[in-house]
């Protein structure tokens, strides 16, 4: 079994008017986020996972809209019930942020085997739908990101 590498992306889909979209995680019902996914290879490109985890897990293909990368980083502890799934003794992920401006709520192909259900939502809904803190705070930082008022300056939180 290859161990998935402690490197992820989130990938925040929103319109210019903050509709946000969600989707339920199909191995925890009522767990809803934005896309996730952790890089394939150790030297994989951030923007390519990003690209590739929005199309596997929406059916959206990311390459059509601005995809923007907030240079932000969030770590934080690899749930137990997901820890088999990384190599022993691994027990924190970094998560790279991003953003993807979509011109209306599109149609979503779920991956039946990692979602069940999309919701698009205003943002402020959406961020109290996430089951993540780092899901969540990436929604509510959106309005300021969207118009430009936050530095894009390489943070870790």
């Amino acid at each position: 079994m290859a161990y998935k590498i402690p490197v992820s992306v989130l990938v925040v889909i929103h319109t210019a008017d903050l509709q946000v979209l969600l989707i339920e995680r199909a191995d925890r019902a009522g767990f809803w986020q934005s896309v996730t996914g952790s890089v394939d290879a150790v030297d994989e490109p951030l923007e390519n996972t990003a690209v590739r985890e929005v199309g596997e897990e929406t059916g959206i293909d990311a390459r059509l809209y601005p995809l923007r990368n907030w240079y932000k980083q969030n770590q934080f502890e690899i749930f137990s019930r997901w820890s088999g799934r990384y190599a022993p003794g691994t027990t924190h992920n970094t998560e790279h942020v991003f953003s993807l401006e979509v011109p209306a709520p599109l149609p979503v192909t779920l991956a039946p085997k990692e979602h069940t259900q999309s919701i698009w939502l205003p943002w402020q809904a959406a961020a109290e739908k996430c089951f993540s803190w780092s899901n969540a705070a990436a929604i509510r930082e959106l309005p300021e990101r969207r118009l430009g008022n936050k530095s894009l300056n390489p943070t870790i939180e």
